[in-house]
C-alpha cells in the first residue's frame, strides 16, 4: 500500500548514520556499530546525539501523520487512527532495516516514541520524558527503551485506541523488543553497555 511505502522509506531515512556522516564518521565502525542516539551519544558526545534523537523521533511522527492525510484523503480506505499507526510501525521498520543503508538500522525506540507524540500527544509526551528519565537515572538507555515499548499499548488504549489500531501498536512493540534481545541478554549478565560508554 501507498501510504506504508511511504512511510517505510521514511523511516529509512537514518539520523544516526547521516549526523555522524557531517561530522566525518561513520557509525558503524565506531563504539557497538548502532546507528542510535545512544551510541552516537558514547562516540560523538550529546550535541550529535539530541539531533539524532529529534531526527528519529520527527520521522515516527511524520509517519503517523502520513497515515491520517491518507485516510482522511480516501474514504473507505481505512480509518485514520488504524491507518496512522500502521504507518508508524512502516517508519519504525523502515528505521529497523533501512532501504538507504543496506538494512543496517537502529533499535527503532526513537521513531516509536515520535509516533506517540502524534498519535496520543499526551501519553507520547509522558513516554517520551519518562524514557529519558530512566535513562539519566539508570544511565542504561535499553532499560527506558524496553519500558517504554511495555507501555506503549497500555497507553494508547488509555488514549482511545482500539480493535487493529492497537494490533499494530503491538506489532510496533514487538518489533523494538525483538531489535533489543542482544540487550536483555546483557541486561540478564550484567554486561550491557551505559550510555557513559
Amino acid at each position: 500500500m501507498i501510504p506504508l511505502t511511504i512511510a517505510y522509506l521514511v523511516g529509512s531515512v537514518d539520523f544516526g548514520v547521516i549526523v555522524p556522516r557531517i561530522l566525518g564518521v561513520d557509525i558503524y565502525t565506531v563504539g557497538s556499530g548502532n546507528p542510535g542516539t545512544s551510541n552516537v551519544l558514547r562516540s560523538l558526545g550529546k550535541g550529535p546525539a539530541a539531533l539524532v534523537l529529534l531526527g528519529d523521533g520527527a520521522k515516527g511522527t511524520l509517519a503517523a501523520a502520513i497515515g491520517t492525510v491518507w485516510a482522511g484523503a480516501i474514504s473507505g480506505f481505512m480509518s485514520a487512527e488504524t491507518l496512522a499507526v500502521a504507518c508508524a510501525f512502516a517508519a519504525v521498520a523502515g528505521h529497523i532495516a533501512p532501504i538507504w543503508y543496506r538494512f543496517r538500522g537502529g533499535k527503532g525506540v526513537a521513531t516509536a516514541i515520535g509516533a506517540a507524540v502524534y498519535l496520543a500527544p499526551i501519553f507520547g509526551l509522558i513516554l517520551a520524558v519518562l524514557w529519558l528519565i530512566v535513562t539519566l537515572v539508570f544511565k542504561v538507555a535499553s532499560v527506558a527503551s524496553l519500558g517504554a515499548m511495555a507501555l506503549y499499548v497500555p497507553g494508547l488504549a488509555v488514549s482511545g485506541y482500539r480493535g487493529w489500531a492497537l494490533v499494530w501498536a503491538a506489532a510496533i512493540a514487538a518489533l523494538v523488543i525483538v531489535r533489543h534481545i542482544p540487550n536483555i541478554r546483557r541486561l540478564a549478565t550484567g554486561s550491557e553497555r551505559t550510555v557513559a560508554g
